[in-house]
């Protein structure tokens, strides 16, 4: 196993971890609530009097992030080593997947973990596992 250097960002990975942590301590201190991603759009699938507000300008602002970041410092050429057919497979299997979990890698992996939740950290476990095997099944084992 070799380390792509080209793509090794240790510095902006650190960063974006800590703005992430510093967003969902934020979050739970204004709100009450965890930040959690899956919930926030569920919120949105099933409104409530007086809960669509929120949660309809914290998904446009998920969506905005990367416009701001596009006009700042450029375009970023993506890689993306799958065909359609393949995301739109990962993309619903990743949507079911926080239904049976009741909730997604930010409200378990980054809110969960760090109030000592162990149902969280059963679940972060059980999610990062399945992308270990995964990865190592497309890349190692099938091809």
């Amino acid at each position: 196993m070799t380390l792509d250097w080209n793509h090794f960002t240790p510095w902006a990975s650190l960063a974006g971890g800590i703005v992430l942590g510093l967003a969902s301590a934020i979050f739970i201190l204004m709100n009450g609530r965890i930040l959690g991603i899956s919930g926030i759009v569920g919120g949105l699938l099933r409104p409530r009097q007086g809960d669509v507000a929120w949660r309809l300008i914290f998904v446009l602002g998920l969506l905005a992030a990367p416009l701001l970041y596009l006009a700042v410092v450029g375009p970023v050429p993506a890689r993306i080593d799958a065909g359609w057919g393949t995301l739109v497979v990962a993309g619903l299997l990743v949507g079911v997947g926080t239904r049976y979990g009741a909730g997604c890698t930010s409200g378990h992996g980054v809110c969960g973990l760090s109030r000592l939740s162990p149902r969280s950290g059963v679940a972060t476990l059980a999610f990062m596992g399945a992308g270990f095997v995964t990865v190592y099944l497309v890349r190692h084992a099938l091809g």
